[in-house]
């Protein structure tokens, strides 16, 4: 499989092959690109963006790290579920553990009742 490493703005084209198990990686400048290859292949992961409902209008909010690509369907179910009703500075929790992995579903815009 080949990749575009996405960690530093040098783009090094990779190429990643899985055999018996391990994970060999050529084409990385640095280790940083080496570990988002590997996390590519094993097991990818996003950060999740969007807005929760509150009593007028909506909050913007991010997961606060990424959450396995697999569980994003069930995240965003969290997200739309959720209803903001008292003020928020950015950073603050609306959803905690979001994935029961320990990812938070933080605040990226403050928002007043």
């Amino acid at each position: 499989m080949e990749l575009i490493c996405i960690q530093c703005p040098r783009g090094c084209a990779m190429n990643v092959e899985k055999k018996d198990g391990e994970v060999f990686v050529t084409g990385n400048f640095c280790p940083k690109g080496k570990e988002y290859a590997i996390s590519e292949t094993v097991e990818p992961r996003r950060v999740v963006t969007s807005s929760v409902r509150a009593e007028h209008g909506r909050v913007s909010v991010k997961t606060d790290r990424a959450v396995k690509k697999t569980e994003i369907f069930a995240v965003m179910a969290k997200i739309r579920a959720a209803k903001v009703l008292k003020n928020v500075q950015i950073g603050d929790i609306i959803i905690e553990n979001v994935d029961n992995e320990g990812a938070n579903v933080v605040a990226t815009a403050p928002y007043r009742v």
